[in-house]
C-alpha cells in the first residue's frame, strides 16, 4: 500500500469515530491547543497585537520628522529618557525605525499571513482532520510568542533596544560598544530572531507534509485552490532561505561575545584599534539578503493566494488562468532567490555580477505580471460582490502594480545608484510588500471570519469606512515619498533642518504625516469591529460568501477534527462558478451559480478544463 493510500486509511478509521471528540479542559482548548483553528487565532490576535505596537512606533517617528523643532509631550510619556521634555532622542528615533520594521516584517506580515492562514486553511481546504504533526503546530506558535516577548522585552533595556537598522548590518550590530543599541538590545534583538527561525521553520515542515500526505479523496494538486498553493510554496521558500539568516545570526553573535571576525575588519573606535581583521561586512549583508529577498515573496505570496480565492468567489467566476498562476507561484518562488543581490548595488559589488542580477530582477516581473493581468481578467465582466473582503482585494492588485513599477526601477543598477538610500526605497517596499500584504491579510480576515468564530459575521458599514479611508490613506502617506526621495531625501535622519536643500520638501512630510494619523487612528475600527463581532457579530449562513472550497462544508461549532462525520471527497477544481449547462441557458445546478468541491459530477457534466 502507497503512503498516500495508508494516510487514507487512517483518515476512513478516524471517520468511523468521528463522534468521540476527546474532552478538552480551558488550558488545552484555548491556550495550549493543538487544534490548527484555534492555533490560527492566536497568531492571528499575537499579529494584531505586535502590528498596533509597529503602528503606534511609526507613528512617534512620522511626528518627529514631520515638525523637527517641536516638543511633544507624547514623546515623554512613551519614550521616557529617551525624549526629555517632549524632544526625541536621534539615538531612539533610529531605534524606533529598527523594532518598527523588525515587527511589521516578522511578527506581523510574516506570521500574520502564514501563521494565521496557513494554519486555518490547509486542513480545511485540503480535506484533513488536522495539520500533520498538532504538537510541532503548537510548539512553533509558542516559540513564535516567546520570539515576541523577547523583542518586546528588548524595548525596555537600559541603553536602549536595537537600532542598526531592520538589516541590523554590522559593524552597528557586531560592536556591542558601537552605538547605544549596540549592546544589550541587540542582543535581545538576536535572540529573538532565532527564536523566530525556529517557529517558522517547525510551521514551514508541518504546512508541506500536511499538503502533500494528507489531501482527502480526489484532492489532486490541479484541484488545490490557490491558496493552498501559495501556502505550499511559501513554506518551501522558508525552509530554504530561513537557515541562512539563522547562520549569519550566529555568526554575528559569535562576533559580538567570542572574539571571532566573521564581518568584522580593522575598526577603530574613538582612536583606538580594535583587534578584528579579515572579516567583511559585505559577508552579513549577502547572507542577510539570502532570506531577506525572498522574506518579500514569504510575505506577499500568501496574500496572493488569498486574493485570488476572494476575486474568484466574489466575481462569481472561474479564476482565469489556474495553471498559470501556479506556473507563476513556482517561477516566483525559484526567482526569488537569486535576485538579493539587487539590494548591494552600492556596496562595491563587481558591475558583471551587478548586471547579472538586475537581469534576474527584471525577469521576476514576467510571473508577477501574468498575476496582475490574470486578477484583472477574472475580474472582467464578472458578477462583482463588492464586500469588504473583495474592496481590499482590488486594492491589493493596485498597490501590488504601483509598488511593482517602482520596482523596475531600483532593480535595475544604473537607476538604483541615484535613489538608493532615500524615500523613493521607503515607498517602493511599503507599497509592494507592506501596503499589499496587509490588503492580503485584512481581505482574508474579513472574508474568513465567520470560519474562525463560529459563523458571525463583522460588521459590513465599519469594513467600508476602514477600506476607504486606509486605501486613500496610504496612498497619501506613501505616494508622496516617490517624489521626496527623487529630491535625494534620505532615509532613516530624524531630522532635516540642517540640510537647508531639503527646506523645500518640508510641508510634504507635513502632508505625509497628518495622513498617516488619519490612516493610524481609523485602525482603531477596524480593531472594534474585529473583537465586538467575535462575541456579539451576526450569525451568518454555513456557507456565506456562497464558495466552492471544502472549508464551508465543515459545521461552524468548534470541533477538533474539523467534520463531524466522513471527510468529504472531491471531485472537481476549486472555482466552478457560474458553470453553464451544456446548452448555456441555465446553471448546471438551477438556480445556484457556483458547485462545492465535494458534488460528484452530475449526468453528461465535464470536469472544466483548467
Amino acid at each position: 500500500m502507497s503512503a498516500h493510500a495508508q494516510v487514507h486509511a487512517v483518515e476512513d478509521h478516524h471517520d468511523d469515530d468521528h463522534g468521540h471528540h476527546h474532552k478538552e479542559t480551558f488550558v488545552t482548548k484555548y491556550i495550549f491547543s493543538q487544534d490548527h483553528k484555534m492555533i490560527s487565532k492566536q497568531y492571528l490576535i499575537t499579529g494584531l497585537f505586535m502590528g498596533t505596537i509597529g503602528i503606534l512606533m511609526s507613528l512617534l517617528f512620522r511626528l518627529q520628522l514631520a515638525w523637527p523643532d517641536h516638543k511633544f509631550t507624547i514623546f515623554e510619556i512613551f519614550l521616557g529618557k529617551w525624549a526629555p521634555e517632549g524632544v526625541m532622542d536621534p539615538s531612539i528615533y533610529l531605534a524606533l525605525v529598527t523594532i518598527h520594521g523588525t515587527i511589521m516584517v516578522f511578527f506581523v506580515l510574516t506570521a500574520g499571513l502564514s501563521g494565521t492562514f496557513s494554519n486555518l486553511l490547509i486542513p480545511l481546504q485540503i480535506g484533513a482532520r488536522d495539520m500533520a504533526s498538532g504538537f510541532l503546530n503548537m510548539v512553533s506558535y509558542w516559540l513564535f510568542f516567546l520570539s515576541s516577548v523577547v523583542m518586546l522585552f528588548s524595548l525596555f533595556v537600559e541603553a536602549g533596544p536595537a537600532s542598526a537598522g531592520w538589516t541590523i548590518y554590522p559593524p552597528l550590530s557586531a560592536l556591542p560598544q558601537a552605538i547605544p543599541g549596540s549592546g544589550a538590545g541587540m542582543t535581545l534583538w538576536l535572540t529573538s530572531i532565532a527564536i523566530f527561525i525556529a517557529s517558522s521553520l517547525l510551521g514551514s515542515l508541518n504546512y508541506i507534509v500536511t499538503v502533500i500526505n494528507l489531501r482527502t479523496k480526489g484532492m489532486s494538486m490541479t484541484r488545490l485552490p490557490l491558496t493552498i498553493w501559495a501556502f505550499f510554496v511559501t513554506a518551501i521558500i522558508g525552509v530554504v532561505s530561513f537557515p541562512v539568516l539563522f547562520s549569519a545570526a550566529l555568526m554575528l553573535i559569535m562576533d559580538r561575545s567570542f572574539g571571532t571576525s566573521f564581518f568584522l575588519s580593522d575598526i577603530y573606535i574613538a582612536g583606538e584599534v580594535l583587534h578584528h581583521q579579515g572579516g567583511s561586512p559585505v559577508l552579513f549583508e549577502h547572507l542577510f539578503w539570502f532570506l531577506g529577498h525572498p522574506e518579500v515573496y514569504i510575505v506577499i505570496l500568501p496574500a496572493m493566494g488569498i486574493v485570488s480565492e476572494v476575486m474568484a468567489t466574489n466575481s462569481r467566476k472561474p479564476i482565469f488562468g489556474y495553471r498559470a498562476m501556479v506556473a507563476s507561484i513556482l517561477a516566483i518562488a525559484f526567482l526569488s532567490t537569486i535576485v538579493w543581490g539587487h539590494h548591494m548595488f552600492i556596496s562595491g559589488m563587481n558591475p558583471f555580477l551587478g548586471s547579472v542580477f538586475t537581469f534576474t530582477t527584471l525577469l521576476i516581473a514576467i510571473p508577477s505580471a501574468v498575476k496582475a493581468f490574470n486578477w484583472i481578467t477574472t475580474l472582467w465582466k464578472g458578477n462583482l460582490q463588492m464586500n469588504t473582503a473583495m474592496l481590499f482585494s482590488i486594492a491589493f492588485v493596485s498597490t501590488f502594480i504601483t509598488g511593482g513599477l517602482t520596482g523596475i526601477i531600483l532593480g535595475d543598477s544604473a537607476l538604483d545608484i541615484n535613489v538608493h538610500d532615500t524615500y523613493f526605497v521607503v515607498a517602493h517596499f511599503h507599497l509592494v510588500m507592506g501596503i499589499s500584504a496587509l490588503y492580503g491579510l485584512l481581505a482574508g480576515v474579513y472574508h474568513w471570519f465567520p470560519k474562525m468564530f463560529q459563523g458571525r459575521m463583522m460588521n459590513k458599514k465599519l469594513g467600508y469606512i476602514h477600506f476607504w479611508v486606509t486605501a486613500i490613506g496610504a496612498y497619501g502617506i506613501f505616494f508622496p515619498m516617490h517624489f521626496v526621495g527623487m529630491a535625494g531625501l534620505p532615509r532613516r535622519y530624524y531630522t532635516n533642518t540642517n540640510f537647508p536643500y531639503f527646506d523645500d520638501l518640508a510641508d510634504i512630510n507635513v502632508v505625509m504625516t497628518i495622513f498617516a494619523i488619519i490612516t493610524i487612528s481609523v485602525q482603531v475600527i477596524f480593531l472594534y469591529n474585529f473583537f465586538h463581532s467575535i462575541f456579539y457579530g451576526k450569525k451568518g449562513p454555513k456557507n456565506p460568501w456562497n464558495s466552492t472550497t471544502l472549508e464551508w462544508t465543515a459545521e461552524m461549532k468548534h470541533i477538533h477534527g474539523n467534520w463531524d462525520g466522513p471527510i468529504p471527497h472531491v471531485y472537481r477544481w476549486s472555482y466552478d462558478y457560474s458553470k453553464l449547462n451544456k446548452d448555456e441557458t441555465d446553471y448546471v445546478i438551477p438556480g445556484q451559480d457556483f458547485i462545492p468541491q465535494n458534488v460528484p459530477l452530475q449526468d453528461n457534466e465535464d470536469e472544466m478544463d483548467h
